[in-house]
């Protein structure tokens, strides 16, 4: 990766994203504090805003209402007319976009972190687009040097032709961070904590970005989609299998 993280301006519009998906509560409860102290956020050189991304699904504690929001930041569903009968998760994306966005603009934020929890025992993920943004794998080598000593590894979602999907897409750069394992709708300490001290080192990052802070080139190993398997079902649909005990919560499988 090359020594010179972009863009090469300042970053001043930050957002930190929590409760996309409202049963995953790191995020949820870490919005829900900055929303009412965000001092926290607070850099000399910038200031990151707080979003609760889902309030619906946050309210119910459920993944989404209707369907999955950080699927809905697609040209088709934000582009177009809108109706009243479109799906909950659809319209919050489209005023998400106008508070972020517009996607793929000049007057989009620089940057969008986007707080997310797995029930899968994978420790930290990184999850960005593609290595393609500079900037966004820099964070995450910056990250991972921040506690070597715990697994902290970069997913790239986005397959080739594919156009981008998630919250964080709608800004110039971004990142989703997931943590796991940790059950729908409960909230564990130690993961919360984790959370809380990525999210400092990312604006610390940022800050350090924006003195002009030279950082040096590096290799990462990251890791991308080859295929989804599902588990083994009947005919109509059922499930026919479970994972072996042997196995179960020793793989690095997880949904966003």
């Amino acid at each position: 990766m090359c020594s010179r993280p972009e863009p090469p301006e300042p970053l001043r519009r930050v957002a930190v994203v929590g409760g996309t998906h409202g049963n995953e509560m790191s995020g949820v409860c870490l919005a829900r504090y900055w929303l009412r102290a965000p001092g926290e956020l607070q850099r000399p050189s910038f200031s990151a805003v707080p979003v609760l991304a889902n309030p619906a699904a946050t309210a119910a504690c459920r993944r989404y209402v209707d369907c999955d929001l950080n699927r809905a930041f697609t040209s088709a569903f934000l582009t177009a007319r809108a109706h009243p009968d479109d799906p909950y998760e659809v319209t919050r994306a489209r005023e998400l976009n106008q508070l972020l966005g517009p996607k793929a603009s000049g007057q989009a934020f620089d940057f969008v972190l986007d707080l997310h929890n797995t029930t899968a025992s994978m420790g930290t993920c990184l999850v960005a687009e593609s290595s393609h943004d500079v900037f966004a794998m820099h964070l995450c080598h910056h990250l991972q040097l921040q506690s070597p000593e715990l697994p902290c590894r970069v997913f790239l979602y986005q397959l080739p032709g594919e156009e981008s999907y998630s919250v964080h897409s709608v800004a110039k750069s971004g990142l989703g961070l997931e943590l796991g394992p940790q059950p729908q709708g409960v909230l564990r300490a130690d993961l919360l904590a984790r959370m809380r001290a990525l999210v400092a080192a990312a604006l610390d990052f940022i800050q350090l970005f924006n003195q002009g802070t030279a950082f040096p080139a590096f290799e990462m190993e990251a890791y991308r989609k080859v295929s989804s398997v599902d588990f083994p079902r009947t005919e109509t649909g059922d499930l026919a299998g479970t994972v072996h005990p042997q196995l179960q919560t020793q793989g690095q499988l997880a949904s966003r």
